[in-house]
């Protein structure tokens, strides 16, 4: 593995400080907030280093997630402890478990998004699971009045209707907004993750994440993927977003603390100058891979992707989008255009296979030439 070189300030002296890149990681998946993206940022990294994943044990494809995570999710820990690189499927966060299963320099970060854009998401993508959504016709009538629709007896449906990032980190969603618990909760926060990324700037976030694990630019390019269509997305009225901010007061108190932190982290160890610099070079290459793989420019419908094998998983009433391969790529090129477009869901059910071929297989299939 290469030595990688970070950029660093020190005094007015700008210089590249060599760095090993970090290969024991945890990564908090939290819900509607481009974390697949990550997911398979992560995958990528996985196979390129042939490292090992902290899988779901059995048939299940979450660690455990509603409930706290316990170690025993993990498939084969009863066996053989410790022994895994890579943590990022969904659990509820339960730090004392989760360093059972990984190793003691583990690096942590998670990432979040601005709780406006991410209750719509939520309220069209679980539409059908959460009560409280069921009972309104949209999400306007249900930010309306939330508490007639919002029942906490059903908590273990309604996650994701209140709170769900507050909920994802381990935490009450329904706990009251008192000054106290919501400060000390923060600095937890702070003390159990290395590095929070914010969504809503997710190329920068990129950016961040790669300088700060010692990467390349080319492990943290992307193609975004459980995107949906744009016609299934709600437009919430002006008094409607400000009531988001009062209905998920401790997942907004967490965005906009952490959303300060994550400019004042960028300014002290990269600099705005610079990491524009190395956005617009993502940007470049993430254009060049999509010229190179990639028959459309832009993802399509369900109805339209001819690898039924790489189909998005779809919820609600969300139009998961995908995309479709261009025809004659070698069978390199293939296999690593593939990968960049694979859903969370194949790309674990792959990984599961490859890491574990003498059990069972998850029930959702992968295209077979992989193994």
């Amino acid at each position: 593995m290469n030595i990688n070189f970070i950029p660093v300030w020190k005094g007015f002296t700008f210089y590249q400080e060599p760095c090993h890149p970090r290969t024991n990681i945890m990564f908090l998946k939290t819900h509607k907030t481009a974390s697949s993206t990550v997911m398979n940022i992560l995958f990528r990294f996985t196979e390129k280093f042939n490292l090992t994943v902290a899988l779901p044990a059995g048939r299940q494809f979450h660690l455990g997630y509603p409930d706290s995570f316990e170690a025993e999710f993990v498939e084969e820990f009863k066996t053989t402890g410790p022994s895994y690189n890579i943590m990022c499927n969904h659990l509820r966060f339960n730090l004392k478990e989760v360093r059972k299963v990984m190793p003691v320099n583990t690096t942590y970060f998670s990432i979040l998004r601005n709780p406006v854009s991410l209750l719509e998401s939520s309220y069209v993508y679980y539409k059908n699971y959460a009560p409280a959504f069921k009972k309104s016709r949209d999400v306007n009538e249900y930010l309306a009045s939330p508490g007639i629709y919002y029942n906490k007896s059903e908590s273990g449906y309604n996650i994701y209707a209140k709170n769900n990032m507050w909920f994802d980190f381990g935490y009450d969603n329904n706990a009251e907004d008192d000054e106290n618990y919501t400060q000390s909760v923060l600095r937890m926060i702070e003390q159990d993750f290395h590095l929070i990324l914010i969504a809503d700037y997710f190329d920068e976030s990129m950016v961040l994440l790669k300088n700060f694990l010692c990467w390349d630019l080319d492990d943290v390019v992307y193609f975004k993927l459980n995107s949906r269509s744009l016609n299934t997305i709600q437009s919430l009225t002006p008094e409607n977003k400000e009531k988001v901010k009062e209905w998920c007061s401790l997942d907004w108190k967490l965005y906009q603390h952490f959303n300060k932190s994550f400019w004042r982290r960028i300014q002290e160890n990269i600099g705005l100058k610079n990491l524009y610099r190395e956005v617009n070079l993502l940007r470049k290459k993430q254009k060049q891979l999509m010229e190179k793989c990639l028959l459309d420019p832009v993802p399509v419908n369900e109805t339209q992707i001819k690898d039924k094998l790489l189909k998005p998983f779809q919820s609600g009433d969300a139009h998961i989008l995908g995309y479709n391969l261009k025809h004659n790529l070698d069978n390199e090129t293939l296999r690593s255009c593939q990968k960049m477009i694979t859903p969370e869901l194949q790309y674990m059910s792959y990984l599961y296979a490859l890491q574990y071929p003498d059990k069972k297989r998850k029930s959702i299939n992968f295209p077979s030439w992989w193994s």
